[in-house]
C-alpha cells in the first residue's frame, strides 16, 4: 500500500521547494516544471479532490461541516479507494502539503485523521523573522501585518463565509502555536527539518527525510534533484512562465523571491523583531533559533 507522508509547515516555510526537490527525484532530463507539481490529490486543502471523493458540493457546507468529514477524505485517500477518473501516480509514497496546524474537528477528531490518514509528518520550519519578511512579500502587505497574522493564535487561510475559496479553509494559529501542534501531537510520527538547514546541505536533509518516509533514492537521482531544484534555476523558470501558485493579489512580484536565510536582518526594525521574538521565543529557542537578546525564556526548552 502506498505510504501517505505529510509535508506540514507554516506558510513560507520552504514547503513548495521540498515538493520541488521530491519530484525532481523522478525527472532524468529536464527540471521538473514548476507549474505542474502537484497531482490532484498532493495538497490538503484542494477543494476539488473534498468534492471528488466525497460526492458532495463542499460549496454547500459550512466550515465546520466540512471539518467533520475531512478525517473521511483523508482515510479515503489513505486507502487509495479513489474514483477511476482521477488520474494519481501510483508510488510508494505519496507526499502531501499540508498548512493546516495539527488540530480536532468539530466532533473531537484528528482533523487529518491521525495514523488512518497519514504514515508520518515531515514538519518544516523556518525563522518566523524570516517567514514574516516572505509572508509580507507573498501576500502583498506591510510587515506589520504580517507580523500581527504570525501572532495571531486564531489566524487561518480561505476561512471566509461570505464567497466560497478555492481551497477548504486551513487554521494556522500563531507561529508557535502551529509548529508546537505538529511536534507535540502523538498520533502520528514526526520528522523536523528546518529550511536553514536545506539552505546549508540540501542534499543530506532531502535525503534524510526520504529515509523518514522509507522511500529508496539512488545519489544520482538525489544529486540530479538538488542540481534541478536550486533556487536560481527554479527562480528563472518563475520569470519566463509564471508561478500558478503565486496569489492574485502579487502578480507582479515574485513567488520565490530571495530563497536565502537571515533577510530579516536587512528588512525588520528593532520592534518589530521584538514583537515576533516576545510571541515565539519558546518556541524559537527550542528549534535551535537564536533570539537577538532582551527576551527571557525558560532553561529546560529542548529542540524536538
Amino acid at each position: 500500500m502506498t505510504r501517505t507522508i505529510c509535508l506540514a509547515s507554516y506558510p513560507k516555510s520552504g514547503n513548495t521547494w521540498l515538493r520541488i526537490l521530491i519530484a525532481n527525484l523522478a525527472t532524468t532530463g529536464k527540471p521538473v516544471d514548476i507549474n505542474d507539481i502537484p497531482e490532484p490529490r498532493s495538497i490538503a486543502t484542494g477543494r476539488q479532490t473534498f468534492d471528488d471523493i466525497m460526492l458532495i458540493d463542499s460549496d454547500l457546507l459550512s466550515h465546520d461541516e466540512i471539518d467533520r468529514l475531512r478525517p473521511r477524505l483523508y482515510e479515503e485517500l489513505a486507502q487509495q479507494r479513489l474514483p477511476v477518473t482521477l488520474p494519481v501516480r501510483r508510488e510508494d509514497v505519496h507526499f502531501v502539503k499540508v498548512h493546516d496546524a495539527y488540530t480536532l474537528n468539530p466532533d473531537g477528531e484528528p482533523l487529518l485523521a491521525g495514523r488512518r490518514g497519514a504514515a508520518g509528518a515531515v514538519v518544516i520550519v523556518r525563522d518566523p523573522r524570516d517567514v514574516v519578511c516572505s509572508l509580507a512579500n507573498h501576500n502583498r502587505i506591510t510587515l506589520d501585518k504580517a507580523i500581527r497574522q504570525i501572532n495571531n493564535g486564531k489566524a487561518e487561510y480561505s476561512g471566509r463565509t461570505e464567497r466560497c475559496e478555492r481551497q477548504l479553509r486551513h487554521k494556522l494559529l500563531n507561529w508557535r502555536g502551529h509548529v508546537a501542534s505538529w511536534l507535540d501531537q502523538s498520533d502520528i510520527p514526526v520528522h523536523l527539518v528546518r529550511y536553514e538547514d536545506m539552505l546549508l546541505d540540501t542534499a543530506t536533509e532531502l535525503k534524510r527525510c526520504l529515509a523518514f518516509a522509507d522511500k529508496d533514492v539512488t545519489e544520482d537521482a538525489l544529486a540530479h534533484a538538488v542540481r534541478c531544484s536550486q533556487f536560481s534555476a527554479v527562480q528563472e523558470q518563475e520569470r519566463l512562465h509564471g508561478f500558478r501558485e503565486r496569489p492574485a493579489s502579487n502578480r507582479e512580484g515574485m513567488f520565490f523571491r530571495q530563497g536565502k536565510a537571515g533577510a530579516w536582518l536587512e528588512e525588520l526594525n528593532p520592534e518589530q523583531i521584538d514583537s515576533i521574538e516576545s510571541a515565539n521565543a519558546d518556541m524559537m529557542v527550542r528549534l535551535g533559533y537564536t533570539l537577538s537578546g532582551g527576551v527571557s525564556v525558560s532553561a529546560d526548552i529542548r529542540r524536538t
